[in-house]
């Protein structure tokens, strides 16, 4: 029999919870090492590409009532001392009377933990919708802490995979960064196009999504049919 991992024990437990226990945790501790393991590769990567373009996208400045539009490039969402910038792809297109419930669900969480993202790295969202639009939503949703954009008039969706071939919009996620001056994309949720085994979906954004690793907790999982909805 294995030699116990630690002391602890909880009220109740029998000795078959346990044993199956210390036996789950013989895998925890393999996915442990296995999830810093590919951190790591991830941080070992070489440059991607040079960007073809320094793209320009919409935002507002201040309340979404009284707020200024404005035009904003690539290169000024590196701010000062902070040379790596996570876009994530919002599917909220123009030809869509609601955004996705999956992209808000993840938003939702996002936006509650921006201000502490932001202490390291940039952090911002882009949906081809008009930045009104966009920004109309979140104000109803509540976010305040998110860089909001607008890829409207930009080929940036189509160029980094925010959008396939038929202009339908799509959840990826890409980090950039700034060398010398100039900016390279880093990585994307490429997960997405990859195959995925029985049962299982694309899972390439679970990283950034809590509402899945909470349910992944529990005995009932994540359920086969139940997504998250607008609301409820």
């Amino acid at each position: 029999m294995a030699s116990p991992k630690h002391k602890v024990r909880f009220p109740g437990e029998s000795p078959a919870y346990r044993a199956a226990r210390d036996k789950l945790l013989d895998a925890e501790i393999e996915l442990r090492r296995a999830t810093e393991a590919v951190a790591m590769q991830r941080r070992k990567l070489p440059l991607g590409g040079e960007l073809p373009q320094d793209y320009v996208f919409e935002e507002i400045v201040g309340d979404s009532g009284k707020g200024t539009k404005k035009k904003v490039r690539m290169s000024e969402l590196f701010a000062p001392g902070k040379d790596s910038l996570i876009l994530y792809n919002f599917m909220y297109g123009p030809d869509v009377k609601r955004p996705c419930p999956s992209c808000t669900s993840i938003i939702d969480g996002l936006d509650g933990e921006a201000q502490h993202v932001g202490q390291r790295v940039n952090l911002a969202i882009v949906a081809k919708s008009p930045i009104e639009r966009i920004r109309e939503f979140a104000k109803e949703r509540g976010w305040r802490h998110l860089r909001i954009l607008s890829s409207a008039n930009s080929t940036y969706n189509h160029d980094y995979q925010g959008e396939n071939a038929k202009g339908e919009q799509m959840p990826a996620m890409n980090v950039f960064v700034k060398r010398n001056g100039k900016m390279y994309h880093s990585w994307n949720t490429e997960l997405m196009f990859a195959p995925s085994d029985p049962g299982q979906d694309m899972r390439h954004v679970d990283m950034i999504w809590p509402l899945w690793s909470l349910l992944d907790v529990t005995p009932d999982g994540r359920g086969e049919k139940w997504n998250p909805k607008l609301a409820y």
